[in-house]
């Protein structure tokens, strides 16, 4: 029988996986032509569309990169509105559609702190996003990362369209890039391009965390 908190993890695991199917789907892509262009197999997409697998945050950029989809898409319950759709949409214009998010007064959204979309990732990575609501072109998250995780356990760099500008708010991070790493305090920040190949690591013996903005171009 499983405990409490491993049945949540796996309602969890699987309602990314379903959302990320729902994604694929409506992107018009194949569960085979998706994992090729991962350089996966079938079975490793499957397993994380049903729930089986858990992906590396790496992983999980990759998969709405090919999409064609923000990573805060992911984040939207099965049967959301396509963020692409959304993105696409002013904000004015989305504030309206918000029904599912707690919106209080004339204008501006409110996400509570008892309602922030979570994801846990491979490796006990933990990333919340902090946008109440869709803002056209931009992107805000929380990441939590362990001692000792990282954003790829096969050591994989990852690239993505637009910026990201990170500051971190406790511990330490390291940000490898093709030819450095850069190791990051609390109240360190940093801005590079997100075309420019990286991965996230916490190499410390303490949980770092941080806040990203991320702009697409």
């Amino acid at each position: 029988m499983l405990e409490s908190g491993d049945a949540a993890a796996l309602s969890a695991n699987e309602s990314l996986g379903r959302r990320l199917r729902e994604l694929r789907t409506q992107s018009g892509l194949s569960l085979r032509a998706l994992a090729r262009s991962l350089d996966i197999s079938a079975s490793a997409v499957s397993q994380i569309e049903t729930g089986v697998m858990v992906p590396s945050v790496n992983r999980l950029i990759a998969i709405v990169t090919a999409l064609g989809v923000p990573l805060s898409a992911a984040f939207e319950a099965p049967g959301a509105e396509s963020a692409a759709a959304s993105t696409a949409a002013t904000l004015g214009d989305r504030l309206a559609d918000l029904a599912d998010e707690p919106v209080e007064g004339d204008g501006y959204v409110i996400s509570r702190a008892g309602r922030v979309p979570q994801m846990n990732l491979e490796s006990g990575v933990i990333y919340r996003r902090l946008s109440p609501g869709p803002v056209p072109g931009l992107e805000i998250f929380e990441s939590t990362y362990p001692a000792g995780s990282t954003g790829s356990a096969h050591g994989d760099l990852i690239r993505h369209d637009g910026f990201e500008i990170g500051s971190i708010t406790s511990g330490t991070l390291t940000i490898t890039f093709e030819r450095e790493d850069v190791t990051l305090s609390a109240g360190d920040s940093i801005t590079f391009p997100a075309t420019r190949p990286h991965r996230l690591s916490n190499r410390s013996g303490e949980s770092c965390v941080a806040v990203w903005l991320i702009v697409h171009s």
